[in-house]
């Protein structure tokens, strides 16, 4: 496994290309909503303004849930452009990692920076083309990445070391739920069991959850397609809930079905939001404390309490929402491809969110080239 590190920078010219695996992501996301014209300025820097008096680090939230928001995070190599940013995970030294998908020239699909945004090595050339899901945990004395590839032929799952050295990798579940070999796999993300274990969600492909141990052994296959409870339509995202101690669950994106739904750690769905009320388009959840963070692909951020009551959506405006949305409608030009219609402040598709140990967020959106955005806690 090759690394590129800030001492050995390859020079990897950068010729982004179409994008044509979006098509079924676009036509959601565009469902039903109309264009609505906007207005954005830029100008130079100066002391956190634009030339026309933008902030451009703007605060938003309420209460102890205000963050400043610093966009475009992360000091790339001069040589380095993103190629459709994906997700973010931290490991416990402050190390950030960020997956970009690659649509242009082969390049490394992680990058690591260090909690001031300095570059500080990438890896996964191999996985140009499919960088999507990643997150790390401590095992034993160790820290490993756990990736889903979406797109790649064969490195669909892939346990590695921080420097991006290959543990195992798993492939095409060898189960009856996919013994069609016409039945599509396309892992979006992983997430922990709390013995050990791991569940990875189909969430491009057929809409199952798979769980497996912590040798990677298949457990069981739940979910499929549909919209009843239990059922799946892109499970995108999904973590272990353990804001109730007493009960962890798995809660899950559903993304196409436009809600979150609750299972327990048997496979058993428990309840579902109604489509639409708590999310828009969920792309990943993680906790921190009582708090669930949503990602939401409509343009916000979101955080739940502890009874999954709404805190504060993080970029809402529903004008700008509806204009983000309906740009990614038949013959229009997506506002995700235009980066001088961003307006600091609000967000065009979260794709993925975590916390940091300060209480941090870092927003990582599904967009072209790719935005990085840090939410610094200010109360």
């Amino acid at each position: 496994m090759s690394e590129r590190t800030s001492m050995d920078r390859k020079c990897y010219p950068d010729s982004p290309q179409p994008n044509t695996r979006g098509t079924d992501r676009r036509r959601f996301l565009s469902r039903g909503l109309a264009g609505i014209s906007g207005l954005f300025c830029t100008g130079p820097l100066l002391l956190g303004m634009s030339r026309r008096g933008i902030d451009l680090q703007p605060v938003i939230g309420v209460g102890e849930h205000t963050y400043r928001c610093i966009h475009n995070w992360g000091q790339l190599p001069a040589d380095y452009t993103w190629q459709t940013t994906h997700n973010v995970a931290i490991d416990s030294q402050g190390l950030v990692y960020i997956t970009h998908q690659g649509i242009g020239k082969q390049m490394d699909t992680v990058l690591v920076f260090d909690g001031a945004g300095k570059f500080v090595r990438s890896f996964g050339r191999a996985w140009h083309g499919g960088g999507h899901g990643i997150e790390i945990r401590k095992e034993g004395n160790e820290e490993y990445i756990y990736l889903c590839n979406t797109w790649t032929p064969e490195l669909k799952v892939v346990k590695c070391t921080l420097k991006g050295e290959i543990v195992w990798t798993l492939k095409r579940p060898p189960c009856a739920e996919y013994e069609d070999p016409k039945k599509p796999f396309h892992p979006t993300n992983i997430s922990w069991r709390p013995d050990g274990g791991f569940t990875v969600g189909d969430g491009y492909g057929s809409n199952y959850l798979l769980d497996f141990d912590k040798a990677g052994r298949l457990l069981r296959v739940y979910g499929g397609t549909g919209e009843k409870i239990g059922q799946l339509r892109t499970p995108h995202g999904h973590w272990l809930d353990t804001r109730d101690p007493q009960q962890p669950v798995l809660v899950v994106c559903d993304r196409a079905n436009a809600r979150l739904q609750w299972f327990d750690l048997e496979g058993k769905a428990l309840e579902a939001s109604k489509p639409r009320e708590l999310v828009l388009f969920p792309a990943h959840a993680k906790t921190r404390g009582d708090i669930l963070l949503v990602a939401d692909l409509h343009a916000r951020v979101t955080l739940l309490d502890r009874h999954n009551r709404p805190i504060v959506h993080l970029g809402e405006d529903k004008t700008w929402r509806e204009k983000v949305v309906a740009s990614l409608g038949k013959g229009m030009k997506p506002i995700r491809i235009q980066p001088q219609e961003w307006p600091a402040g609000k967000f065009i598709h979260p794709h993925d969110a975590t916390f940091d140990a300060q209480g941090n967020i870092f927003v990582v959106e599904w967009v072209s080239p790719g935005r990085v955005t840090l939410l610094q806690k200010v109360s």
